[in-house]
């Protein structure tokens, strides 16, 4: 299950860079920034929710070791 979570991990963090490289900077909020900006958040909320995840999996493992 790690080696999944750190898949998607990774993958996830492709998808921020990639989200970067599609922003104009000369014009953030115009054009098709905003998909870049929703790819952007999807990306970070989807890593944030697999440490969580992954953190919630270590937690549990301690509480299964000590009853």
């Amino acid at each position: 299950m790690k080696i999944f979570t750190n898949i998607l991990v990774f993958l996830a963090s492709a998808l921020v860079i990639f989200n970067i490289t599609q922003l104009d900077f000369n014009n953030l909020f115009g054009g098709d920034n905003a998909v870049a900006f929703i790819g952007i958040a999807a990306s970070c909320c989807a890593i944030l929710i697999l440490v969580i995840f992954r953190l919630s999996k270590k937690i549990d493992d301690k509480m299964n070791d000590k009853l």
